[in-house]
């Protein structure tokens, strides 16, 4: 594909609940991406004052695993606020690797995309459904990175509450105990089946039933000011709560019905807080159009 063109990738919510690093869906969120003919990199909207810009921007690195920057000009637009748990590095990477491969004339493939780009970032489960769209399951096999979209969409909405500050992922990692009670790895891994069976079938009861967890979350629950007030008073009709990634961000899953109601109230009880209503979308990264 000539120059010039454009990209979007959306962002994305990692774990839901007891999926640790290995389920992910994406949400309609989108960064933005246009590449032309010329030189440079600029940065617009979240992040810009904070992000390198030059060769260490993590969107040019991904590129660059793929095609030349050179005589290129990179404009960033992002909409996914930066280390707050939505997948804003991912979606960085996914816009990168989605460009150079039009760029190439080549049509973007999900699981050879993954594994270059997770010498960029090293959750899968952030990355695939940024790629793919859809909910998304990752596990690694032979050496190899796996995918498979289950689901296009849920039957619940995802209501966002982003806190001011924010949560790197190095920091969430350090929060997890290197043990876990054999008690607790049980329950988690009866939330996961859940998970998975809830996700493939569409059923808004398994899911109620599966977002909880022992494995992370009550670990990462103290680095998010919004996730025990959640927890311990879920909005009205609310099936459960999920820290987004690494947080701060929590991800309130509601009915279709009162999705509204739902948040409204969040935005009264947590005022400082952004609450974004956002739907799981089927599609990941790709072309926006080619002017």
């Amino acid at each position: 594909m000539s120059l010039p063109l454009r990209v979007r990738a959306p962002a994305t919510t990692a774990n839901l609940g007891p999926g640790f690093d290995c389920a992910g869906a994406a949400l309609d969120l989108w960064n933005e991406l246009e590449v032309t003919e010329g030189e440079g990199i600029e940065v617009r909207g979240e992040g810009a004052d904070e992000v390198p810009l030059g060769p260490d921007h993590l969107g040019l690195r991904a590129f660059a695993l793929l095609a030349p920057v050179e005589g290129k000009r990179f404009v960033f637009t992002n909409r996914i606020p930066l280390a707050s748990g939505l997948g804003s590095s991912a979606a960085t990477i996914a816009l990168g690797l989605v460009a150079a491969t039009f760029f190439l004339g080549r049509w973007p493939e999900i699981e050879p995309l993954l594994e270059r780009g997770l010498e960029l970032e090293s959750h899968a489960d952030n990355l695939a459904p940024a790629l793919a769209g859809g909910v998304c399951l990752t596990w690694r096999s032979n050496g190899r990175q796996h995918v498979a979209r289950v689901a296009q969409a849920l039957p619940l909405t995802a209501i966002a509450v982003v806190p001011g500050g924010k949560v790197e992922t190095v920091g969430a990692r350090a929060a997890l105990p290197a043990q876990i009670p054999h008690a607790d790895a049980a329950f988690s891994v009866a939330r996961a089946a859940l998970l998975g069976a809830g996700l493939v079938a569409g059923e808004a009861g398994l899911l109620a039933e599966a977002f909880a967890d022992r494995l992370h979350e009550p670990y990462r629950g103290p680095l998010s000011p919004v996730f025990g007030p959640i927890r311990e008073r879920l909005p009205a009709g609310a099936v459960g709560a999920t820290i987004s990634g690494s947080g701060p961000t929590v991800v309130v899953w509601a009915t279709e019905a009162e999705a509204g109601a739902c948040e409204r109230e969040l935005a009264e009880r947590f005022p400082a807080a952004r609450v974004l209503r956002l739907a799981v979308v089927p599609t990941g990264a790709g072309p926006i159009s080619q002017a």
